[in-house]
C-alpha cells in the first residue's frame, strides 16, 4: 500500500494511465517489457480454453477475464476503476492460445522492470479496500477452542463462568503482532494529547466516595473543594499568563497535576488541546456556563463570569445576553453546525427540537436556515 501526499494525490481517472497500464506493450518499442508482461502479467488460459484452471469456479472465472475491450479507463458504477484494454491487436500466445489485452493483469511499468516479478497494481479511490488490507495483514490465521463438558442430568445447574480464564485461553499473538513487539514499534500511540475538561456550576462539582466512607470525612476532605476547573481559576489569581487563555486554551500551556490538584506551567515542547465536556440545552445554566467558558479569558471567582462591564447578572443566561453571545442566535447555530461533525441527522433533528422546546431561540427561522 502506497498512500501518496496529498499534494500528489491521484484523484481522476486521468491520472491511472501513466502508472497502471493492463496492455500488452509494442515487442518493437520496448522489447524487455514485452518479455516481462508475457511471462509475468499475463492471466490464462481459463475458460474454454482451460477448464481445470484453479480459477474456474463453476465454469467461469473467478478473477472475471476476459475482460472487455475499453478505449479509455473509467469507473464503473460501485467505484472501483475499469483500466484502457484497447483492441490493438497485440496478442500472448500460450499453450496453442492467443491472449490480448482482455487477460493483462494491472501492472505497473517502472516496478515491473525494477523486480522482473508478478506485481499486480490497483488504484485504491475508496475507503473499503484500504480498509480491507491493513485488517488482512493483522488478522492472524483463525483459530478455535472446543471443549466438550459431560453432562449426567438435564436439570444439573451450569458450571461458573471463568471470563478471565477464557481471555487468556483466547489470547493470541499473531507472527506480525510478535515482530512488532520484539522490535519496540508503536502499537498504538495518540498525538496530539486531547485533554477533556470537565466544569460545573458553583458547588455542584462531583465529590467520589465509597459506600462505606463517612461522610464526614468526605466533606473535610482537602481535595473536597478543588475540581480541574476550580484549580483553573485559582491559577488565574496568581498567574498573569493563565489569565490570557480561556479555558479551552488552558492546556496549550499548562497542566494539571492530580496529586497537587492544580494547574503548573506546562515545559517547553510539550502540547495538549482542550475540549471541554458537551452539555445539552436542556441543561439550561450549565449549557450557558459552557458557552461563557469559550470565550471568557481569566476569570478567578463565579461571580467574575457572572460580570459584565462591572454589573454582575443572577444568571449565566443573562450574561451571555449581556455579552452578545446569543444575539441572532449565533451560538446556537455554532453548536449545531459542531454537533453536525460527528451527529447523526436523528441527533441534530432532536437537538434543534430541545431548543424549540426549551424556548432558548430568539428566532428560530433564522437558525432553521443557517442550519
Amino acid at each position: 500500500m502506497v498512500i501518496y501526499a496529498s499534494d500528489h494525490k491521484f484523484p481522476t481517472v486521468e491520472h491511472i494511465d501513466p502508472l497502471i497500464s493492463a496492455e500488452i506493450p509494442d515487442p518493437n518499442d520496448d522489447p524487455e517489457l514485452y518479455t516481462l508482461v508475457s511471462d509475468f502479467m499475463i492471466h490464462g488460459p481459463c475458460g474454454p480454453h482451460n477448464i481445470n484452471c484453479p480459477c474456474m469456479v463453476d465454469n467461469k472465472c473467478s478473477k472475471g477475464f476476459p475482460k472487455r475491450f475499453r478505449d479509455h479507463t473509467s469507473v464503473d458504477m460501485d467505484g472501483f476503476p475499469l483500466y484502457r484494454r484497447r483492441d490493438s491487436g497485440m496478442f500472448v500466445e500460450k499453450a496453442g492460445v492467443k491472449l490480448d489485452n482482455r487477460f493483462v493483469v494491472p501492472y505497473n511499468k517502472t516496478l515491473l522492470k525494477k523486480y522482473q516479478s508478478h506485481i499486480n497494481v490497483e488504484w485504491c479511490n475508496q475507503a473499503g479496500p484500504i480498509k480491507y488490507l491493513f485488517k488482512y495483514i493483522n488478522k492472524g490465521p483463525d483459530r478455535v477452542t472446543v471443549s466438550i463438558v459431560e453432562s449426567n442430568t438435564s436439570n444439573e445447574p451450569d458450571p461458573p463462568f471463568d471470563e478471565i480464564k477464557k481471555y487468556y485461553d483466547c489470547r493470541y499473538l499473531s507472527a506480525c503482532e510478535a515482530s512488532w513487539r520484539i522490535f519496540a514499534f508503536d502499537v498504538h500511540y495518540r498525538h496530539p494529547a486531547v485533554i477533556r475538561l470537565p466544569f460545573h456550576l458553583p458547588n455542584q462539582q462531583n465529590v467520589v466516595y465509597g459506600e462505606d466512607d463517612d461522610i464526614d470525612l468526605v466533606l473535610n476532605r482537602p481535595s473536597m473543594n478543588c475540581s480541574m476547573f476550580s484549580a483553573w481559576m485559582d491559577c488565574n489569581q496568581r498567574d498573569e499568563v493563565a489569565r490570557e487563555l480561556t479555558y479551552v486554551e488552558f492546556p496549550t500551556k499548562f497542566v494539571f497535576k492530580k496529586d497537587e490538584r492544580c494547574w503548573k506551567r506546562r515545559r517547553p515542547g510539550g502540547f495538549a488541546i482542550g475540549r471541554i465536556h458537551a452539555v445539552s440545552p436542556t441543561l439550561g445554566e450549565a449549557y450557558f456556563l459552557r458557552i461563557l467558558l469559550n470565550k471568557l479569558k481569566g476569570p478567578r471567582f463565579f461571580d467574575d463570569i457572572l460580570t459584565v462591564n462591572g454589573r454582575k447578572f443572577n444568571t449565566f443566561r443573562e450574561a451571555c445576553y449581556a455579552h452578545g453571545l446569543l444575539d441572532y442566535d449565533m451560538e446556537y447555530i455554532e453548536a449545531i453546525q459542531e454537533a453536525s461533525h460527528s451527529g447523526s441527522g436523528y441527533y441534530l433533528r432532536t437537538l434543534f427540537a430541545t431548543m424549540l422546546t426549551c424556548q432558548t431561540l430568539s428566532l428560530p427561522e433564522r437558525v432553521w436556515q443557517k442550519t
